[in-house]
């Protein structure tokens, strides 16, 4: 990787950092990180003040992803400069920097890499999502199903090593999700103490 590669992930971690449902929230009252499952992403934010309100954050983190794998093909390189771009624009969704480093899943920074560094699998995936969201009526389901059959899809249409890579990217999407399930976990409240003896 040569200057640019570096400074182009050092960029996308900054721009990845950048809090978008906590400051669509604060402009209509409510702190995403203090509501709801406490992820400060599209759905809670969408649960929270409605479709409208949350279009800007569907948007924003997605933008993200996207302007990060823009800026690993224009750093130039090897291949995977792109894949890092991203990884780093996903890490910095989800511990972010401008936020205390309380961030969301990442997911929709994902796809919008994805759209830029695989876009015909990208467009087979979105084009899943969209069929499985009219035949079931859910939305989720449908991003559910596009999302984690992108791999798949991917490895049909990709060299091992980008498949690899983008297994490492949705690695980090796990890891995120696990953080917040052990965060929810702490959260509740244990059993009660057992009373002393005597």
């Amino acid at each position: 990787m040569n200057a640019w590669g570096v400074l182009a992930v050092a960029a996308s971690y900054l721009l990845g950092s950048i809090p978008v449902a906590v400051l669509v929230g604060r402009l209509h009252g409510v702190d995403p990180r203090g509501v709801g499952d406490r992820n400060p992403g599209y759905w809670n934010v969408k649960g929270h003040l409605g479709a409208r309100a949350s279009v800007p954050v569907f948007a924003g983190d997605v933008a993200k992803g996207a302007a990060a794998a823009a800026l690993g093909l224009w750093a130039g390189g090897p291949w995977w400069v792109g894949y890092a771009c991203v990884g780093a624009a996903m890490i910095g969704h989800a511990w972010p920097v401008f936020a205390q480093f309380r961030g969301g899943r990442s997911i929709l920074t994902f796809v919008g890499g994805m759209v830029v560094l695989a876009p015909w699998t990208a467009l087979i995936a979105i084009t899943v999502c969209v069929a499985t969201w009219l035949a079931t009526g859910s939305f989720a389901y449908g991003a559910r199903v596009g999302v984690f059959g992108f791999p798949v899809l991917l490895a049909f249409m990709a060299p091992r090593a980008e498949v690899a890579a983008t297994g490492v990217l949705m690695a980090i999407i796990g890891l995120r999700f696990g953080q917040a399930w052990l965060e929810e976990r702490a959260r509740r409240p244990g059993p009660a103490a057992p009373p002393a003896a005597g």
